[in-house]
């Protein structure tokens, strides 16, 4: 059995969302089925630490597919010629993204449509790309997988796809996250936030997380309780940042937000771990990774109440509307003065991030694949 997949998010230094999906699963996925031959398509040189095990062969394709335009040229100009000459098993796509006209078997992972729902915060072309594209990708999918109950309704609704159609394969939990010692908190403290104690923002900082909206709930939430506790944004910033430092000079808020851009994974932990709580309120997500590694870390979680987030925290979050900044303001207060309401938010975290793993992602996108060899009707729509 051959199986062909996109990897070009496996980039050294440079794992996201998506990217840790694709190395936690294919990692598992290729070392657990040794009698399969894997071949890995990046778009640019790789690190040997994404070839995973000895029956997995990495071939580059150029161009670098880092543009709309560059997908598809990426895509029908070099991967479907090489799945035509190989005539593999399966194409299986972490990111979504499919050739058009390959008539073997294809199962990529759809995360979310976003990009149907909030056009505008996207770049233009990957908003022109995602909206033309994705509605092809999911009908021409053998099965698709996808990772919340939220984005499964979502995508069967919004393209036409029957829902026996698609997989659901929920995110895990990074091993390197994990609760931090006083000692590690102080230190945390000390070095970010003048020793102050600090909500928490983890993830890009793009539009759709609605940083504004947040920013704008801190000030409130500064004015109100006259505390001393900062804002902390860790992350790269995707794009939007001249809204985000309008809205922090004119709450002169200089002093009170600390941006520190992509830090690495022990300074992830130590951030998350170290908070008062995570601040999380985006207004779309297909899943909320952020949630789970709060969880792990023992903190409390501020979360939207929209799409799936609470299907991923259940009883484990405080929920605000994410349009509303008074109520996500009233949330930060709660989670502020209520050391029980904080304890007992941790306690809920612990119980439910045992239903996340990334053995148990695995697993279920391996039982995709396997539907998905096994599926005839490659198709079936409504």
């Amino acid at each position: 059995m051959q199986i062909v997949v996109n990897t070009r998010l496996l980039l050294q230094g440079k794992l996201d969302g998506m990217g840790w999906f694709s190395y936690q699963t294919l990692k598992r996925i290729t070392q657990q089925n040794k009698e399969v031959h894997f071949v890995f398509l990046f778009d640019r040189p790789f690190s040997e630490s994404f070839i995973f095990s000895d029956n997995v062969t990495p071939l580059v394709l150029s161009p670098p597919a880092r543009h709309p335009f560059l997908y598809y040229y990426w895509l029908q100009f070099s991967v479907k010629p090489l799945l035509q000459k190989m005539k593999p098993d399966l194409f299986l796509s972490p990111d979504g993204l499919l050739p058009l006209g390959v008539f073997c078997k294809q199962l990529p992972v759809i995360h979310d449509i976003n990009f149907v729902h909030h056009p505008q915060d996207i770049p233009f072309f990957s908003r022109k790309y995602y909206n033309y594209f994705f509605p092809k990708f999911a009908k021409q999918a053998t099965r698709i997988a996808t990772v919340s109950e939220y984005s499964k309704k979502d995508i069967a609704q919004t393209f036409g796809i029957n829902p026996q159609k698609i997989d659901v394969v929920y995110n895990g939990i990074n091993d390197f996250f994990d609760i931090v010692s006083e000692e590690t908190k102080t230190a945390t403290k000390k070095k970010y936030t003048q020793s102050c104690d600090y909500f928490v923002f983890v993830g890009s900082l793009h539009p759709r997380k609605n940083i504004v909206r947040l920013l704008k709930a801190f000030a409130l939430f500064k004015k109100r309780s006259q505390a001393s506790v900062k804002m902390v944004l860790a992350g790269s910033v995707f794009w939007g940042e001249q809204d985000m430092q309008r809205i922090v000079a004119e709450n002169k808020l200089q002093s009170e937000v600390v941006f520190t851009g992509r830090v690495s994974n022990e300074i992830l932990k130590n951030l998350i771990g170290s908070a008062l709580a995570l601040t999380y309120v985006p207004y779309f997500e297909g899943f909320g990774i952020p949630l789970i590694e709060a969880m792990q870390c023992g903190t409390p979680i501020l979360a939207a109440r929209s799409s799936c987030l609470p299907e991923i925290a259940e009883g484990a979050a405080l929920y605000a509307n994410p349009f509303d900044e008074q109520e996500i303001m009233q949330a930060m207060l709660a989670l502020y003065e209520d050391a029980d309401l904080r304890a007992d938010l941790i306690q809920k975290g612990s119980l439910q991030k045992n239903k996340y793993s990334w053995d148990k992602t695995a697993s279920l996108l391996w039982e995709s694949i396997e539907k998905t060899m096994e599926n005839d009707a490659a198709h079936s729509s409504v």
